[in-house]
């Protein structure tokens, strides 16, 4: 047998019959330490509410996905080119050691008591040695760019009020895992002559050199192998026992969190049960296993707080704080020494988390002062996804969001402004306070130019406007343009008049959930009583919740209910049969076809276009709005900040009606980037939008923030009629 063929080398080498006796012992301890830490984490969620969404469906193929999503990295990537290398290193060379280890395992405790032999000599050990050796250099590079990245500005998104020594263990213990697997190897080649062809060792080759040059010998090596070996092993058994119980956590929480994600989260809010007596957040208890779950999955990266537009402007609101907040008053709450600290403990970041307050009584979760989450940072929130979109552990922040919004609606402590919203809708239908009569008054000075009503004749279009288009003056004239284009296109489209009424979605994510069921059900059956084939939405909010939120009401709940004004017990829509689209959709397919006549060459301007939140995060069209600015002639050059990346303009979730004390609003700060970050710079003349909020927002933001000279606000709509009349 050639020396290839007999390489090997013994695993237990100085270490003794007692010693391999106490490595065993250890071992069997840390692993049960780790599945009772692992069990009481996962029987810890069983405390919180059933979820509305069946998370656990179709879990094969929810699983392979998440796989996917993990091994690949890709949303690490995203935004963070440096993080998603640096997290790819650190992934794969733990999984690669884990699994080499589990091999050598396996074969000496299964397959030599079995066969009398082993499978780890020649070939396959160097083959294995040389794969441990590049995927273990690439662990302690990967971790080596963590701590770089942590330690060399401790004023970046890694550093907040919950960052503590649990952060600097993980990321240490790590570090020395992956270094002193290398130098347990690299001792033992030093004091194991037979291993001095094992070239494939490369690391390790590399460091024995380095310690022979520094002096050490062959019976140095032999007297302080055991030192070294019990060293690495010994740190290896605590990490694997301390997993459960601190930040490393997160290895196993952030892939059940993706596994149990909902796709549509965000875009569709989980109902409020017609029970009187439920309660939305008035403890811990009332969140759902998911969501707590959710503060498991955080690992403080930090990726949603850059991304909130509210934290970028100064608001009060850090989207990783509240998820952190919640799990921390979590902890100190339960009794529990795996998931929690004892009652009346202090969170990492120093914030006091006690299950009473200083007065006797309970902590709210959500109050004005005093409670575990401020409600001006609920106030601050956009509803814009950004934080969700960028979270690469899937972590719902929405959706407790909401849920706090709505404790807060509960409890009428919510903004004057915002309360005399729900009374003009209450009232008018709409949140102008305006007469219902008056909703269509926009068709008035439309020329050779005919709205039908769809409640009396069939259509192919039913047109649902919104309250600004319907309105607002400003907004007025895309109404009309967009009227102009359906009749340029020669479509039979109506309009619902005084029956239409808001559509509930941001009066929805502000927190008036019983509200939006009136405003759903009163839609659905005047959708019920028209015939058309499509709904076709001006707002992008509207397209939202009546494409997904809609077919979720559970109306049979509600259908006894004297105060809600609909008398329905099946859903609507469910299964999608009736299409539900934005106007840029419709009117990109019609262009497609022909139907306006464009040539492409119309217009000469340079533009940029503002995704919308609810038209690109929430519902993933990015395309069509740009395919019909570029159907003008018009040139489009894109924001850094663009598609999925894009930043709110400030009006989502009830921004459009608070007044904020703030030095810079989120529509200054986008405009700024429109004329001095986008690469044609000045040379931008239109800014282009194509949701009605979007352009009351951006004309406020326009004047307030001195940008009057230099661009001019425009919705697509407007910009093909401009095309359409050259």
């Amino acid at each position: 047998m050639t020396p290839l063929q007999a390489a090997t080398r013994e695993t237990f080498w100085t270490i003794g019959p007692v010693g391999k006796a106490a490595f065993y012992w250890l071992a069997a301890v840390a692993i049960l330490v780790f599945l009772y830490g692992v069990y009481a984490r996962f029987a810890a969620y069983s405390r919180g509410r059933a979820d509305p969404q069946d998370r656990l469906s179709e879990l094969p193929r929810r699983t392979l996905a998440a796989t996917k999503t993990v091994l690949s990295n890709e949303k690490q990537y995203d935004r963070d080119l440096y993080a998603g290398i640096m997290h790819t290193f650190v992934l794969w060379g733990f999984l690669v050691l884990v699994v080499a280890t589990a091999i050598l395992g396996f074969d000496i405790d299964v397959y030599r008591p079995l066969t009398g032999e082993s499978f780890w000599v020649g070939d396959f050990y160097l083959a294995y040695q040389f794969v441990v050796d590049a995927f273990g250099l690439l662990f302690v590079v990967g971790v080596g760019m963590a701590m770089y990245k942590r330690y060399r500005n401790r004023e970046g998104r890694l550093w907040g009020k919950h960052t503590s020594l649990e952060d600097d263990a993980f990321i240490w213990t790590l570090f020395l895992l992956g270094v002193g697997g290398f130098l347990v190897q690299a001792v033992g080649i030093v004091g194991q002559p037979e291993r001095a062809g094992e070239t494939v060792s490369f690391v390790g080759m590399a460091m024995a050199a380095g310690l022979q040059w520094a002096g050490l010998t062959q019976a140095g090596a032999e007297a302080i192998y055991g030192v070294v070996w019990w060293h690495h092993s010994l740190l290896a058994f605590a990490f694997i026992a301390w997993i459960p119980y601190a930040k490393p956590f997160h290895m196993i929480s952030s892939f059940a969190n993706v596994v149990a994600s909902d796709e549509k989260a965000g875009a569709r809010l989980p109902n409020v049960p017609a029970d009187l007596d439920q309660t939305n957040a008035e403890s811990i208890e009332d969140f759902t296993w998911k969501e707590l779950m959710d503060g498991d999955a955080c690992t403080k990266c930090g990726r949603c707080t850059d991304a909130c537009p509210a934290d970028t402007v100064g608001r009060p609101l850090d989207p990783r704080d509240v998820i952190l907040d919640l799990k921390a008053y979590r902890e100190s709450v339960t009794d529990d020494p795996v998931v929690g600290r004892s009652k009346g403990a202090v969170t990492d970041g120093g914030v006091a988390a006690s299950a009473t307050a200083s007065d006797g009584g309970t902590v709210p979760i959500v109050a004005e002062s005093g409670g575990v989450i401020a409600a001006e940072s609920m106030e601050s929130c956009m509803s814009c996804m950004a934080c969700m979109d960028a979270c690469p552990v899937d972590i719902e922040h929405l959706t407790s969001f909401t849920r706090m919004n709505r404790q807060l609606v509960d409890e009428g402590a919510v903004d004057t402004n915002v309360q005399d919203v729900f009374q003009d809708v209450m009232r008018t239908g709409n949140t102008f306070g305006e007469s219902a009569a008056s909703r269509a008054d926009w068709t008035d000075e439309l020329e050779d130019v005919e709205v039908p009503d769809a409640r009396e004749q069939e259509v192919e279009y039913l047109w649902y406007v919104g309250d600004y288009p319907s309105y607002d003056d400003r907004n007025h004239a895309v109404a009309r343009a967009l009227a102009r284009i359906f009749d340029a296109a020669d479509v039979e489209f109506g309009i619902l008049f005084d029956d239409e009424r808001n559509d509930g979605n941001d009066i929805r994510r502000i927190g008036e959930e019983f509200l939006y069921l009136e405003l759903a059900g009163h839609h659905v059956e005047t959708f019920e009583e028209c015939s058309f084939e499509t709904i076709v939405c001006t707002d992008p909010h509207s397209y939202n919740t009546i494409k997904n939120e809609y077919p979720e009401v559970d109306f049979a709940a509600f259908a006894d209910d004297p105060v809600m004004p609909f008398d329905r017990e099946e859903p609507w829509n469910p299964d999608g049969e009736t299409a539900v689209k934005h106007w840029t959709q419709v009117v990109e397919e019609l262009v497609q076809a022909g139907r306006l006549g464009l040539s492409g060459d119309e217009l000469e301007y340079t533009v940029t276009y503002h995704d919308p939140c609810h038209l690109g995060r929430y519902n993933d069209e990015y395309e069509a709005p740009r395919e019909l600015i570029r159907a003008t002639g018009a040139t489009l050059h894109e924001m850094p900040r663009s598609h999925e990346s894009s930043f709110c303009c400030g009006g989502g979730g009830g921004g459009l009606w608070i007044d904020y004390d703030e030095e810079i609003k989120p529509s200054e700060e986008r405009l700024r980037e429109a004329v001095e970050d986008t690469a044609a710079g000045d040379a931008i003349e239109k800014f282009v939008v194509a949701c009605p909020m979007c352009t009351t927002m951006f004309e406020d933001g326009r004047k307030t923030g001195g940008f009057e000279d230099d661009l001019e606000i425009v919705d697509v709509a407007e910009l093909l009629i401009e095309a359409l009349d050259a």
